[in-house]
């Protein structure tokens, strides 16, 4: 069929693109699956293959989870990327770019306005206590994610092995995250090479459901004109994506020097899209120790507030590092008023994040349009997604030392760097509200929204007086 031709079958129009789909419609849908985004990574990805899969009919099972397993092994949230790759697939570039932005924009406001509220109005006791019951709830759906990706990914005693040493090469040897996702990879694109089956055990955070073959969707099985690759338009989309992410950090970069907030924020969180693979929950881990630890910008019960309101939120769960620069910067404002600077960095640290996430899907999909079913990429991916688990094991146990103890102080010693909680500053209310929150969702399969609900309330009734003493 022609790349500019259309043609009629029945009451059916076959457009240009090769599918009856107006950017119409997608727009409406990409809008309500953006106000439906909720519950981290593995709930996005459930809403876009119920809608996208099951109900629409618009691309298949087969193509949806190869999108999503080259997505897994990219940097960056996997959500907002595989939005970005099948509005690529439907409407082009234009449908590439309006997934993904709407994919991101009701989480960026409100962020922006909880953050607002936040540094307002934290100190007063509603609101901190507020904060005080989302951390707990927010401990137990980290939790939960461990037990839910392990269940999927360590399918064997290999992927257990990989998980485990991943947790102690990021827990006790302090390993770089980038590293062990690296290593992962190679041992698991190896293993897959190969040909062995303990490294085809599927990758993502994995749709549900019986599927779809891909001939019976809108796209079919056959790859559309443009998204065949072509050398031009991949060196063309980088070059202009490249300028549109790094431009403004240089421009930050000499017009206010190194030292700046702004220019800090501008780097570490182009480096972290460069480097942080493996979904949000393991991305987190990075974030918290470099900006805690490292910068300084906002306490380890800030970085769980943070969370909480990322989790409460629509759109990608790594939207927190938006909050992360704005308390960044609302602690370092310079020669701005606080708010101002704050509001600044937020898009700032927004932008960063997520135009390079435009960069991948554009420039790769096309190839890897053509690597459907192939195993050792499948074998990498598994790998990957099994070090994730280990990582993120160290994310819930850093949280859980933060949110149940009030010091934390490390031991050194044979090449090991260990946090050991002080006993004797356990939070007894954390410590009653986490087991309350993780007994909810393990014993009682609350839902994560009702369930941090319940514990937000709990804490503002404990905050006014309200809870046991």
């Amino acid at each position: 069929m022609s790349d500019i031709a259309s043609r009629e079958i029945g009451d059916t129009k076959i457009a240009r693109d090769g599918h009856s789909i107006s950017f119409g419609e997608a727009l409406r849908v990409w809008v309500r699956i953006a106000s439906l985004s909720f519950g981290g990574p593995a709930g996005q990805i459930a809403v876009m293959h119920r809608i996208l899969v099951d109900e629409k009919r618009w691309i298949g099972e087969n193509r949806f989870l190869h999108a999503l397993n080259y997505c897994m092994l990219l940097p960056g949230p996997e959500a907002q990327q595989l939005a970005i790759y099948i509005g690529w697939l439907l409407h082009k570039t234009k449908g590439g770019l309006v997934a993904g932005t709407l994919f991101v924009l009701p989480g960026f406001l409100a962020i922006l306005a909880l953050s607002y509220i936040y540094v307002q109005f934290g100190n007063v006791g509603v609101v901190e206590g507020l904060f005080f019951g989302l951390k707990a709830a927010v401990l137990a759906v980290v939790l939960q994610a461990v037990v839910r990706i392990g269940k999927r990914a360590l399918k064997n005693n290999v992927m257990m092995l990989i998980a485990v040493a991943a947790f102690i090469a990021i827990f006790g040897f302090h390993v770089p995250f980038p590293l062990i996702i690296l290593t992962a990879a190679i041992i698991g694109y190896a293993g897959g090479k190969a040909g062995s089956p303990l490294f085809q055990v599927g990758g993502g955070h994995g749709a549900s459901g019986p599927g779809l073959a891909d001939r019976d969707s809108a796209l079919g099985e056959e790859t559309p004109v443009h998204a065949r690759p072509n050398l031009y338009w991949s060196l063309k989309v980088s070059a202009i994506f490249l300028f549109l992410w790094l431009a403004p950090v240089a421009a930050i970069y000499f017009a206010m020097g190194p030292e700046s907030v702004f220019s800090q924020i501008g780097i570490f969180f182009s480096k972290m899209a460069m480097v942080t693979f493996g979904g949000a929950y393991a991305v987190l881990s990075y974030v918290a120790q470099q900006a805690v630890e490292n910068y300084g910008w906002l306490q380890p019960g800030q970085m769980l507030d943070g969370l909480g309101m990322a989790e409460t939120t629509p759109g990608p769960l790594i939207m927190v590092v938006q909050f992360v620069g704005f308390m960044g910067a609302f602690g370092n404002p310079g020669s701005l008023s606080p708010l101002t600077a704050a509001v600044l960095a937020s898009v700032l640290t927004t932008w960063v994040t997520f135009v390079p996430c435009f960069l991948w899907i554009f420039l790769g999909a096309p190839f890897i349009e053509r690597l459907r079913n192939n195993r050792a990429l499948t074998g990498a991916m598994s790998a990957i997604t099994a070090a994730v688990v280990g990582v993120i094991m160290n994310l819930a146990v850093w949280f859980a030392l933060h949110v149940i103890f009030g010091e934390v102080v490390q031991w050194q010693g044979y090449g090991i760097t260990l946090d050991i909680p002080v006993v004797s500053s356990i939070n007894i209310a954390s410590l009653a509200l986490t087991l309350a929150a993780v007994l909810a969702i393990f014993r009682f399969n609350t839902g994560m929204i009702q369930t941090l609900l319940a514990c937000s309330l709990a804490g503002v009734a404990w905050h006014l007086g309200i809870g046991l003493p």
